[in-house]
């Protein structure tokens, strides 16, 4: 019908007041006869509402429009089976009847006809009286996850086992007879498809059979922790996003630790002989992704048959271009990593679109502004860090500084870095602008070469453009020494046995990750860079709390000897893990950087072996993470002093990364920082300097004046 049709039929409609060939009209005409009254046609009208519902068609209609409406003629037509011409005076017939009784109602000026809340009334009065009619037959439903409710069949179950847990015909033919048996014992007329599975699970592991009941498990959260999160919203930083990533990332890690892992390392997870950040995503993306800018926009916006509501941008011809770009392709790449993406040569490119810094620099700032709103899988966000080489143009990289400076003052947490590398320069020139930036809170790390905000190295890999690092698995020193008996030999052979097995699920990872990034999981890092020809994805295992583990549990002096063991530990660390990924084809590092697991592995190593013991082994009441230089004590640091020495001697062992953390008072000024960095820069080959500048919840509000409350809302909500 096209839309003279449907005018015609409009027009008919509002001509229209008899419909002779309608027996329920004749039956409404008899009863008038009879007299009328309130009562009387308020019976005639309920008598006529349920004439139509009577119809299957009707009510089909019905349900087509709450679901989907509005809708025009055709389009509700269509949907309601009436396809063919000899079948639009029927489909007219049935709509004429939901008109006139008030169920369905005509926007004229749209063309469009929309169910009313009558309509919405009867319909929810059909399926209660469909539902009751099941009660009453007598048989047992479920109510299944797919919003449907069905006989109860045990023949599905069967199938459900078979197909999901891989059990045997004849195993899944007896568990099946046991659990319908006790469903039957249940004094229920309704079932659902996760009580069922329940049943299932528990007969299951009531026959030993866990390994099958992993398989078939329901995953999700309890209806308390949900609560919980809506309860607690004051934790909620972006919105409903966290809300369905956290409820998403839950039942993930759940997957991960009871359906993909090896048994062995998920247990050691969950009792903190290791650590594994971010679970909920750990198959999903890496963790640290080099890129070279001029790779990844060379050719435009190449996302393939993915992420269609984003513009396809071409290659950019000038500074404008630029400053449409790189925003989609941060926020676009933050996506595709779960700690940090290194972006190599972006002064080259800025450099390359315009020659005038003024407007480099108010166009970066706005490139900043605009990646800032990139989501983030957690509380830490996706740092998205820019490496700075300081041999290049001088006035282009004070341009960077200044942009990212002025991007500081306006964001109270900054999820953009800068990775200042000084292997071929002096920093001499930009501390006085770099040592500002750190005093507002930039994240800012010093190396020579390239490396991640947390210290981790690219290394090896400095002639590939891109190069994608899968870390997130933290080993517990402290608690393999606990586990030792004060015996060093035997704490190593412990060390080499947990990193074969973690290695193991490492490889299980990168297999993971590549065949989704393959598949369109990963557009951007698919499409715009070449990784996966050139296979440039490594693996890095993560030591922390060397210290207490050799000198406070081990029982091994703090001097000569006892540093030899030290490097021992490590060394041996290296070489298991470096000959265990020849075997497996893959290169594996091992660093000592920062990790989420630290307060975690000290609270499960007290409640096993004590809170004393634990406290009694660490100088802060954590374990140390990386190696870390009092600021206050750099001037008398020479390049023989035995602090420098040491990091120098671990930097060169380990062979993924150190993070070297200079940890500043918030109070620090901007020319103190200047002295310390200008010296370690002379010193060592990489490190952080830190400061932690007090952050206001409510407002936003940060600087040194938070202190008890926030000067400009007066909340105490300090992070």
């Amino acid at each position: 019908m096209g839309k003279d049709e449907e005018v015609a039929f409009d027009e008919e409609l509002e001509l229209d007041s008899v419909d002779t060939d309608d027996d329920d009209d004749l039956v409404l005409d008899d009863d008038v006869k009879d007299g009328g009254g309130l009562l009387q046609s308020t019976s005639k009208r309920v008598r006529m509402i349920f004439s139509v519902m009577a119809s299957p068609n009707r009510i089909d209609i019905l349900r087509i429009l709450n679901s989907k409406g509005p809708l025009t003629y055709s389009e509700l037509k269509s949907l309601a089976g009436f396809k063919s011409k000899k079948e639009s005076g029927k489909f007219a017939y049935h709509l004429r009847k939901l008109l006139r009784q008030s169920l369905v109602a005509l926007n004229k000026s749209e063309r469009r006809y929309t169910i009313t809340n009558l309509g919405k009334l009867v319909l929810s009065l059909a399926r209660q009286i469909e539902e009751r009619s099941i009660i009453e037959s007598g048989k047992m439903y479920v109510r299944t996850s797919h919003d449907s409710i069905e006989e109860f069949n045990s023949h599905k179950i069967i199938q459900s086992l078979v197909r999901e847990g891989s059990l045997p015909l004849e195993l899944a033919q007896k568990i099946t007879e046991e659990v319908e048996n006790r469903i039957y014992k249940f004094q229920t007329t309704y079932l659902t498809g996760s009580l069922i599975r329940e049943m299932v699970n528990n007969v299951l592991l009531e026959h030993s059979y866990e390994e099958y009941r992993n398989k078939l498990a329901r995953l999700g959260m309890p209806v308390f922790d949900i609560k919980e999160m809506f309860t607690n919203v004051e934790n909620i930083q972006n919105g409903a996003e966290d809300i369905l990533f956290n409820t998403g990332k839950n039942v993930l890690a759940e997957y991960l630790l009871t359906n993909t892992l090896p048994k062995d390392v998920a247990d050691s997870h969950l009792s903190g002989d290791l650590h594994i950040t971010n679970p909920g995503i750990w198959s999903l993306v890496p963790d640290v992704v080099f890129l070279n800018l001029k790779e990844l926009i060379e050719e435009g916006l190449q996302l393939g048959g993915k992420s269609l509501v984003v513009s396809r941008v071409l290659q950019p011809k000038n500074l404008n271009d630029l400053s449409v770009l790189l925003p989609m392709i941060f926020s676009l790449v933050s996506k595709e990593a779960s700690q940090e993406v290194v972006i190599d040569e972006l002064p080259s490119v800025l450099a390359k679109t315009s020659k005038n810094l003024g407007d480099i620099e108010k166009s970066l700032l706005d490139i900043f502004k605009l990646s800032s709103t990139s989501i983030s899988y957690d509380k830490s966000p996706t740092v998205i860090s820019f490496r700075l080489n300081v041999s290049t143009d001088q006035k282009i990289i004070k341009t960077i500084l200044s942009a990212y400076r002025s991007y500081l003052e306006i964001t109270p947490l900054s999820k953009i870095g800068l990775v200042i590398d000084y292997e071929k320069g002096k920093i001499l020139e930009i501390s006085d602008t770099l040592s500002t930036i750190i005093s507002i809170g930039g994240n800012v790390i010093f190396s020579k070469g390239s490396c991640s905000t947390n210290g981790i190295l690219k290394a090896e890999e400095k002639h590939i453009g891109t190069s994608i690092k899968l870390g997130s698995l933290t080993i517990n020193l402290p608690r393999l020494a606990f586990e030792s008996n004060k015996d060093e030999t035997y704490f190593r052979a412990r060390l080499a046995l947990l990193i074969k097995p973690a290695l193991d699920s490492m490889i299980l990872r990168k297999k993971d990750i590549s065949d989704l990034t393959r598949r369109g999981m990963n557009p951007l890092l698919s499409k715009n860079t070449q990784f996966m020809q050139k296979n440039s994805m490594s693996l890095i295992l993560n030591l922390v709390g060397l210290n207490e583990a050799v000198f406070s549990i081990l029982g091994h002096k703090d001097d000569k000897a006892g540093h030899e063991i030290l490097y021992k530990v490590l060394q041996t660390a290296v070489d298991v893990a470096t000959k265990k990924g020849k075997e497996l084809g893959v290169t594996v590092t091992i660093a000592m950087v920062d990790t989420d697991g630290i307060s975690r592995f000290t609270t499960l190593d007290s409640e096993k072996y004590g809170k004393n013991s634990v406290q009694d082994s660490t100088d802060s009441g954590i374990y140390s993470q990386g190696f870390s230089i009092d600021p206050s004590k750099s001037s008398d640091l020479t390049a023989k002093n035995p602090l420098i020495l040491e990091s120098s001697k671990i930097s060169k062992i380990l062979n993924g990364g150190l993070l070297l953390k200079i940890n500043f008072d918030k109070k620090s000024k901007p020319t103190e920082i200047k002295t310390v960095i200008d010296k370690i820069s002379l010193l060592t080959s990489a490190f952080k300097p830190i400061i932690h500048v007090p952050v206001c919840g409510n407002c936003g509000f940060k600087g040194e004046k938070l202190v008890d409350k926030c000067p400009n809302c007066k909340s105490q909500y300090i992070l």
